[in-house]
């Protein structure tokens, strides 16, 4: 009976780091997202027009977009650029991926809702960017909340976890 050579096992150090690093990212987009919102809830008319019970399910509605937003834009960047052994590598063209479709889909939303359909408008507090006429601090959230998300996601876990001073 002829014998086949059995392949030597290639350690794979980072097996499951994909899972990790999706979801530490994605907790903290969530929770980055939701405090992005409050925060930025008086930039918005709605804030000065609505009572408490509106302004909160916007919050939460707009932070559940934001969640399904960033997941889809992290999915595509995925599938279009991730390789084999990802995240260790294409890691940084993932990431920059993400953001642009996030920023992307940013510009066309905000532009859509408020000049368009006429779903929410800024307040004369938003600060607003000229050529495109999107609120900066929109386009601030979904440049800086990614950005700290993947950072956040890729230290290791024995990063937080040190006990020494």
């Amino acid at each position: 009976m002829a014998s086949f050579p059995v392949p030597e096992r290639v350690p794979q150090p980072a097996a499951g780091a994909w899972l990790r690093l999706l979801r530490r990212y994605f907790l903290f987009i969530a929770l980055a997202n939701l405090t992005w919102e409050v925060a930025q809830l008086p930039l918005y008319t709605l804030w000065w027009e609505s009572g408490f019970g509106e302004n909160a399910f916007a919050v939460v509605h707009c932070t559940g977009g934001d969640l399904l937003i960033a997941m889809a834009s992290l999915l595509l960047a995925l599938l279009c650029f991730a390789e084999r052994n990802w995240p260790e590598g294409g890691f940084a063209k993932v990431a920059a991926a993400t953001i642009v479709v996030g920023l992307g889909y940013t510009v066309f939303s905000e532009w859509l809702n408020t000049e368009v359909r006429g779903s929410w408008a800024y307040t004369d507090r938003m600060p607003v960017v000229p050529i495109l006429g999107t609120g900066l601090s929109p386009l601030a959230q979904w440049l800086v909340v990614p950005l700290a998300a993947f950072w956040w996601a890729r230290r290791p876990a024995a990063y937080f976890l040190r006990t020494d001073p």
